[in-house]
């Protein structure tokens, strides 16, 4: 029985992570609940260093059940896949449901910027948008979360006291009032348990 949450989130069609500093252990705990043939697209956001290229697909792939690759330009979103922001690019949703990289402006000294992602998957997704704020050190990630939630998409924001650095989690919570405050270990349960919503 998962305690997450009381009822499942139901009608949910992608997923949308976001998290800094800390994250790569962070994203693994979540990640690694995910069965076999889970059956939802999960988009996250890394910050990265520019200069080098990313290891993150490669490392995330040898250790979870699910598909994982770095995200291309103009790539349609496949279900039960993840999918990760390469270094240097902004990553957005198209209205289309594909994605596209783009070397606009930075925001927050961030590219990729947790923002650009979360905005425009929840203009694509609207009310069938899951959107996840992890750890991190800068502000990133808090007024894409709040245009999720604002676009009628459900927030996760992970429990501060649990984040390696809390600023991030910490800035959402001030911009907005999430669904849900969770641990990581129920925020894993949670993506376990959802099912894709039938079309």
């Amino acid at each position: 029985m998962n305690d997450a949450v009381a009822s499942p989130i139901r009608g949910i069609e992608a997923i949308v992570v976001g998290a800094s500093a800390g994250g790569v252990e962070a994203l693994l705990s979540i990640f690694a609940e995910l069965p076999d043939g889970f059956g939802l697209p999960i988009i996250a956001v890394l910050h990265l260093p520019d200069e080098r290229r990313s290891q993150l697909a490669e490392v995330f792939a040898r250790r979870l059940r699910i598909p994982v690759q770095e995200a291309r330009d103009k790539e349609l979103i496949e279900a039960g896949r993840l999918y990760f922001a390469g270094p240097g690019y902004h990553l957005s949703v198209e209205q289309d449901r594909s994605l596209s990289l783009s070397q606009e402006d930075r925001v927050h000294h961030s590219r990729p910027a947790i923002d650009y992602l979360f905005t425009s998957a929840g203009d694509a997704y609207g009310k069938g948008l899951l959107g996840i704020l992890l750890t991190g050190a800068n502000q990133d990630g808090a007024r894409g979360l709040a245009h999720v939630k604002q676009a009628g998409g459900t927030t996760i924001v992970q429990d501060p006291n649990e984040a390696r650095i809390a600023v991030m989690p910490q800035a959402a919570l001030a911009l907005h009032t999430p669904d849900h405050i969770l641990t990581l270990s129920r925020i894993a349960a949670l993506l376990a348990s959802l099912e894709p919503s039938p079309c």
